[in-house]
């Protein structure tokens, strides 16, 4: 009997109907063979929450609210008023922020990771968001940060974000990777009427011409050059040091899944270790995860990234290895089957 069908047969075993828990036991099992054991756990629970600038994001084409508002949500973060916060407080998971590339000078002493590549891309409408040594840099911290949290006895993780204007880089990410028409990508991101809808949809056209997207394969490594974000690109490292480390990844909204899918196209077993949090209300999001293939937690129409999404998914992953591990079987209860 191989790993699956013993932990099959143990979820059977648990005094219930068969499949009664549904996702539930869905989600045991392939805790079950992330870990390599019958008895899986999650623990010591993380949320890594990076933050960056988009250039595009200065001159107002993509976003109705300026720039800045990045760096205060950040304070936000840390005076721990922001919704994510809540989540994390309420249901026990520790959350870090990182600095990924803000467009502003933190104080040192912020209880921040400070991880600056640069205060924000550039306006990727004219040239590349970044070159291919700060991509490399940004996979490289996004890793190191995962280790870290591995050192600390943490084997859950999500990946949360926080950026003026990244939505437009995710449906421009996704627009390639998927080969989605464009405009099927682009969601109203946040606080948009339809006039600056139009508008986006109008610039993101002209970003996805400059930069020659929609048409033969680009390697994601050189698409996050042209189009993508500190932030996107070091959870995109996170992702793909957190499979090589064997940790269970719990997969946040629209930006966080365009970080998956260039992580995806690097290294597609991947998926074997995501645990897709929600399906995001933000235009676009359910197509990726049809994409992928993914079966999301929950659905609750949310939207607005952090990593909350994943945050009220981990008690629920939670939840389903307990009853893998903790749950009585019949015959330890004494019940014929």
């Amino acid at each position: 009997m191989n790993l699956l069908e013993a932990l099959q047969s143990r979820i059977d075993q648990k005094t219930k109907p068969p499949g009664s828990l549904g996702k539930l036991e869905e989600i045991a099992i392939q805790a079950g063979l992330i870990q390599k054991t019958l008895y899986p756990t999650v623990e010591k629970p993380a949320i890594l929450l990076f933050a960056g600038d988009h250039g595009i994001a200065a001159t107002g084409l993509v976003n109705p609210f300026p720039q800045a508002v990045t760096a205060q949500m950040v304070l936000n973060f840390v005076q721990e008023g922001a919704a994510i916060n809540v989540l994390c407080r309420q249901n026990h998971i520790l959350l870090q922020v990182a600095d990924a590339g803000v467009n502003t000078d933190f104080d040192p002493a912020l209880p921040i990771l400070h991880r600056k590549i640069a205060k924000g891309t550039r306006n990727y409408l004219h040239e590349k968001a970044m070159d291919h040594f700060q991509v490399q840099k940004a996979f490289e911290t996004g890793a190191e940060l995962v280790h870290q949290l591995q050192d600390e006895g943490c084997n859950t993780m999500g990946f949360g974000e926080m950026g003026i204007g990244n939505s437009s880089a995710a449906a421009l990410i996704m627009h390639q990777l998927c080969s989605i028409p464009l405009e099927d990508c682009i969601g109203m991101g946040t606080g948009h009427n339809s006039e600056g809808y139009r508008q986006k949809v109008a610039t993101l056209k002209q970003v996805a011409q400059f930069h020659q997207l929609g048409g033969s394969e680009i390697p994601a490594i050189e698409l996050l050059c042209r189009v993508g974000g500190f932030e996107i690109a070091m959870i995109t490292g996170a992702f793909l040091e957190g499979f090589k480390r064997n940790r269970m990844l719990v997969v946040d909204g629209f930006i966080a899944t365009a970080a998956l899918l260039c992580a995806h196209q690097i290294n597609p077993a991947i998926l074997s270790h995501c645990f897709f949090a929600h399906t995001s209300g933000e235009k676009g999001h359910a197509v990726m995860l049809r994409f992928l293939k993914a079966d999301p937690i929950l659905d609750f129409q949310m939207r607005l990234g952090e990593g909350t999404g994943a945050a009220l998914a981990i008690p629920l992953i939670k939840s389903a290895v307990a009853v893998m591990s903790e749950m009585a079987s019949f015959e330890s209860a004494g019940i014929p089957k």
